[in-house]
């Protein structure tokens, strides 16, 4: 597949989910070394979500691969009171590197980070003024505009959608691309398709309020499809699974597209979803802790920053629609690929990181 991003992440299964931690393997056997802990806190999507969680542990996996002398834990936050919570357990347990998954917990680490200035944090998806914090973040409007010209060229009703499980600029950065995705379809090949769910120009659109509950994705989805949408992109985290779960039973009524991590790897619905707009948060958690691991200063400006000429953002393999996606339409989105990555094509969203 020429267009996959030159990274794939999986999904996991993950015998610890019920219990909260990992189980800590070989913790000093037979070394007499210090490990190096890295310590997870999940936000409220938990570890199972098949999105950012999921892939942030990934990236803790791998590092511990790539390293044995780094042990690794987490620990879910059930709801935004227990981030601090959870962030200070681990200050407490005298964790070497605390990763905070998600733009929601920018606030807690913030605050937590100014009063603990020689303990080394990391966090996804946000950045926040402490230097003590590491940030992660990924222009998906890159990669998200990559799949809303997909959409718009696969979408037989002439109309597709989006929606978010909250209106914070991890989410909304994704809709802002998939929205000037379409619309940049509708320019190049003098086409109207209609995005539903989202517009960019006011900020509004539907959203879940919930990054957990399935029902609440399929209501919405459910309400996108009534308006004529025929390919939905959740960004809800595991209530987009209510969508793609619903798309699988609707035997070809209307498709999907998954963000975060692969959806053909994650979930269960593959005959559904058409591609992923993926982040490749697991190299850049893994990258950051193995450096961290071996001594090396990180740096909180300018932090991390994926994007498509990096591979830091990207669409995943196209897999049971890949005979269904015209060579001509794949061929174009290599080039708008390779044009947004050149800065031939500029993509913006209000909700790009700084």
């Amino acid at each position: 597949m020429r267009i996959a991003s030159a990274f794939a992440v999986g999904g996991l299964v993950l015998g610890a989910a019920a219990c909260g931690e990992a189980p800590e393997e070989n913790n000093n056997a037979g070394s007499g070394d210090k490990k190096y802990s890295a310590c997870m806190v999940t936000d409220v999507g938990g570890i199972d979500d098949k999105s950012f969680n999921t892939s942030a542990w990934k990236g803790l996996e791998e590092a511990k691969k790539a390293n044995d002398n780094i042990d690794i834990k987490y620990v879910a936050s059930k709801a935004e009171a227990d981030y601090e919570v959870n962030l200070t357990q681990y200050v407490n347990q005298k964790c070497d590197f605390i990763l905070a998954v998600g733009g929601l917990m920018g606030d807690a680490t913030s605050k937590i980070a100014k009063a603990n200035p020689n303990q080394q944090f990391g966090i996804v998806d946000a950045k926040v003024p402490e230097t003590n914090v590491y940030p992660m973040q990924f222009d998906t409007a890159q990669a998200g505009f990559l799949a809303g010209y997909l959409a718009a060229g696969m979408t037989k009703s002439g109309t597709v959608g989006t929606y978010g499980g909250l209106p914070i600029p991890p989410v909304t950065i994704f809709m802002d691309g998939y929205a000037d995705g379409v619309a940049h379809y509708n320019k190049t090949k003098g086409k109207s398709v209609k995005v539903v769910g989202w517009d960019k120009a006011t900020q509004k659109g539907s959203f879940t309020n919930d990054f957990v509950k399935q029902d609440e994705g399929k209501k919405v989805s459910d309400a996108l499809v009534a308006q004529g949408a025929d390919i939905v992109m959740p960004v809800a985290g595991g209530a987009g699974l209510g969508t793609t779960g619903a798309a699988k039973a609707s035997g070809g009524k209307y498709n999907t597209i998954w963000v975060d991590v692969d959806g053909c790897e994650s979930t269960q619905d593959c005959s559904a979803i058409i591609t992923t707009v993926e982040k490749n948060i697991p190299d850049a958690v893994k990258e950051a802790v193995v450096k961290a691991a071996n001594g090396e200063k990180l740096s909180a400006t300018p932090g991390y920053l994926g994007n498509l000429s990096n591979n830091g953002v990207g669409l995943a393999p196209y897999h049971e629609f890949d005979s269904k996606v015209p060579a001509e339409l794949k061929a174009e989105i290599d080039k708008l690929k390779a044009d947004i990555a050149a800065g031939t094509v500029t993509v913006t969203s209000a909700a790009q990181p700084k």
